[in-house]
Order: C-alpha cells, then sequence, then structure tokens
C-alpha cells in the first residue's frame, strides 16, 4: 500500500494533476454613489490569480455595449495581482441599476461573476 502511495505521489507531480488557474476576484461586487445620467463610472476590479498554472482571460458577456470590461491580453502567472476595468455609460440609464458582467477564464471556474449597483438620476427634459 505504501509503495502505491508513492507511485500516487509521483504521478500527480509529474502528470500534474491538480494544476490550474484560479481567477480570485476579493470584492466581486461594487455599489457607486449616486450619479447624474450621461455620467461615465469606471472600476478597476483588482484579482489575483491563486492557482499553479497561468490564468487566461478570454471573454466577457454584458446585457449592452454600455458597459465594457478592459481585461489583460497577456498570461496572468500564479500568485500575480492584476484588474479588470470596468466603464458604464449612463447615457440612457436611469434608476436603480444592477449589472452583472460574466468573465470567461481558463480556470476551474470558468465564469466568474462581478457586478456593480447604482443610482442614476435622470436628466430633467
Amino acid at each position: 500500500m505504501k509503495y502505491i502511495f508513492t507511485l500516487f505521489v509521483i504521478l500527480n507531480s509529474a502528470l500534474g494533476f491538480n494544476q490550474e488557474a484560479v481567477f480570485f476576484v476579493q470584492k466581486p461586487v461594487v455599489k457607486f454613489e449616486k450619479t447624474n445620467e450621461g455620467d461615465t463610472l469606471s472600476h478597476y476590479f483588482v484579482f489575483v490569480n491563486k492557482g499553479t498554472k497561468p490564468l487566461k482571460i478570454s471573454r466577457y458577456e454584458v446585457e449592452c455595449d454600455c458597459t465594457v470590461l478592459e481585461f489583460p491580453k497577456s498570461e496572468i502567472q500564479p500568485n500575480a495581482i492584476d484588474s479588470v476595468r470596468l466603464t458604464f455609460d449612463t447615457n440612457g440609464k436611469y434608476y436603480f441599476q444592477d449589472r452583472t458582467v460574466f468573465v470567461y477564464t481558463n480556470s476551474k471556474k470558468k465564469k466568474t461573476i462581478l457586478r456593480f449597483k447604482v443610482y442614476v438620476i435622470p436628466k430633467e427634459d
């Protein structure tokens, strides 16, 4: 039995089992202060690759083109810290906004959810 366990440990190390990237965002939800319609809001979501392999962000999905996410195009090495920049254009948006951004990576979870909330005061006609 001792030899089987030793063989498993050697194979596990040699073949790289359980090696993966981990996209970890400590604060995945941001709440902006009240803002006026027409303002552009911006926020940096800071993340760390808590995995053992390089992390690659491949794409993101949002409800509309009023929300843009800028992300690193190169791989993020294990234990490295980086950020993604969210921009939200409030033109044509008003009252309470609760938006979700789906970020796709090569991590174990594949899809991570980032969220932001803001109350937009409408323009007066």
